[in-house]
């Protein structure tokens, strides 16, 4: 069976489109359904549901697709190695975040990465859900908090950091506090996912002893961004990781950090951010390419750390 097949078949089962997978590869979407059938033929199995709505993956294709993928990887990291000048980098690359993080940040180090790499295509898929990596087929992972992936390549680029702060014009009709129990007498902004409302873990710099506070406020949600225009607004006290905030609202004074002096969480230990992706994944020159770019791009400590404040 031409080899073709088995590319088309593979972008097929990522896209669950013949017309995506006929784009990507230049040719008629016809063709695209022809070699497969011819697949399909020559396996003896279906590979593929189709219907008006979507193509998805039978059984069959769903094991079909999870060997040949390694091969195709394979394959392609063999030409990569061959082909083109040093230093070229071209072909799809599949990154996953978690959506606030892609829009705060993958935007800017795309285009980066776009400038360093014009030849390169990357399909971004920006989601909070929690995904196999594997089984989705991305190449890179961001994963914000703590890691539970096993059998994958993990590289943690930080700690996050976690910052109080609040409007200006709230502050001047409600007051700073002055420690981690004062909270519980101010408006607090709370983020609420599925576990429920977070507690702010505080404790001074320098001391190991762990101040857990049940905070309240006018508003509580399940999207960070959210609560962070809120106390812009000022409707009240935020707590977050650096990444989730502009340096701009700092060096503007557009908002305030508080409790400078302290250091804190949303949970007992401390959480991460790490890039992922499975071993073999890595193999593929332009998968490692991206990986360092983004290491390097980010920096240690991670520039996002540096509000200004």
């Amino acid at each position: 069976m031409h080899l073709k097949a088995h590319r088309f078949f593979a972008m097929v089962a990522v896209t669950g489109s013949f017309s995506a997978t006929a784009r990507h590869f230049q040719v008629p979407a016809s063709s695209v359904s022809r070699f497969i059938a011819a697949l399909e033929r020559e396996v003896g199995q279906q590979l593929l549901y189709r219907n008006t709505r979507a193509v998805k993956l039978t059984e069959a294709g769903e094991r079909y697709y999870l060997q040949i993928r390694e091969v195709l990887e394979l394959l392609d990291a063999a030409d990569e190695s061959i082909s083109g000048k040093p230093g070229d980098i071209r072909g799809l690359v599949r990154i996953n975040a978690p959506v606030a993080f892609a829009h705060l940040h993958l935007v800017r180090l795309l285009n980066g990465l776009h400038e360093q790499y014009p030849e390169l295509t990357v399909e971004l898929t920006a989601t909070d859900a929690y995904i196999d990596p594997v089984q989705e087929g991305a190449d890179i992972t961001f994963r914000v908090g703590h890691l539970q992936d096993s059998g994958l390549i993990g590289r943690q680029i930080c700690t996050q950091r976690y910052v109080l702060c609040a409007s200006p014009s709230y502050l001047e009709k409600h007051g700073q506090p002055g420690c981690a129990q004062d909270l519980r007498q101010h408006s607090c902004l709370v983020y609420k996912g599925t576990g429920g409302a977070q507690r702010w873990y505080l404790r001074p710099s320098g001391s190991d002893s762990v101040e857990v506070v049940d905070v309240h406020g006018p508003l509580r949600s399940n999207n960070a961004q959210v609560l962070v225009e809120a106390a812009l607004a000022g409707r009240g006290i935020v707590f977050f990781p650096t990444w989730l905030f502009s340096k701009h609202s700092f060096t503007s004074k557009a908002l305030v950090q508080l409790l400078p002096d302290w250091q804190g969480a949303v949970e007992a230990t401390p959480s991460q951010i790490h890039l992922l992706s499975a071993q073999n994944r890595l193999r593929s020159q332009k998968v490692r390419r991206v990986w360092d770019y983004f290491l390097d791009a980010i920096g240690t400590p991670p520039y996002w750390d540096d509000l200004g404040a």
